[in-house]
């Protein structure tokens, strides 16, 4: 199986390598021909200005090494702030309220955006909350080589307010 995939990846890897080789460099544009009137010469090196603003891109990166351990920091920064909010011991089976959040990151730490990719329909004001939370927690620890990047993770919301964050949890009780 595993030899069967090596190869599949290496006549990917052929055939996008082929590809590439195929395209040609940009070419500069010919200059506007002199017999041309002036006004279309003008009118041709005119820069078209974009019609719409361009969404920014997320930041989401694969779950590296570097990215896991960005995930201790700023927990722990979220756990420091709130030392009385971490629920103690193994959360119970049926949590309230499961929350994945992305959080935006610039370079210093600094929360530029605080959003989520799983939103509990049956508790829609715990988003909020915990928006709220990670907004008065900020600055986060600066992520060094990471850069400005989503710092993603996974709330485990108590009905009583407690919570604990998927990368530091203790587990959940069978019970």
């Amino acid at each position: 199986m595993r030899a069967t995939h090596g190869r599949h990846l290496a006549a990917v890897v052929a055939i996008v390598a082929a590809l590439l080789a195929g395209c040609a460099p940009l070419k500069p544009t010919a200059a506007p021909d002199a017999t041309a009137t002036p006004g279309a010469a003008a009118e041709a090196e005119t820069p078209i200005a974009p019609t719409s603003a361009v969404e920014p891109v997320r930041l989401i990166t694969n779950q590296t090494p570097a990215v896991r351990a960005y995930r201790k920091l700023g927990s722990g920064q979220i756990y420091k702030t709130y030392p009385t909010r971490i629920y103690k011991g193994k959360i119970p089976p049926l949590v309230y309220a499961v929350v994945v959040v992305e959080t935006d990151i610039d370079a210093t730490g600094k929360v530029i955006n605080v959003g989520f990719s799983r939103r509990p329909s049956h508790a829609p004001e715990v988003p909020d909350m915990i928006a709220e939370l990670i907004r008065k927690a900020s600055p986060l620890p600066p992520p060094g080589r990471l850069g400005a990047h989503t710092y993603v993770d996974t709330w485990l919301w108590d009905k009583s307010g407690n919570f604990q964050l998927d990368s530091r949890t203790l587990g959940q009780r069978s019970r």
